[in-house]
């Protein structure tokens, strides 16, 4: 299952990210806003300039929030 999504990943032109943070609790976020549903998900933007996504969160898990390394800042 996950060959055929990277794959369809790299034939629409999107991005293939692997590396997330997991984040339990949506209140330890900053300035991060969620997109409309897409299907069972929701993106996570930054609030101050809408770029995104920088994430992710799966409406079947409501603990669960995943934010890719490579498209925040981090130390």
């Amino acid at each position: 299952m996950k060959k055929k999504a990277v794959a369809a990943a790299a034939a629409s032109g999107g991005d293939v990210v692997r590396e997330h943070w997991l984040v339990r609790d949506m209140f330890s976020f900053e300035n991060v806003g969620f997109t409309r549903d897409v299907g069972n998900v929701k993106f996570l933007v930054c609030a101050d300039c809408e770029a995104g996504p920088i994430g992710w969160h799966c409406l079947d898990d409501k603990d669960s929030f995943y934010v890719a390394l490579e498209r925040v800042a981090h130390e």
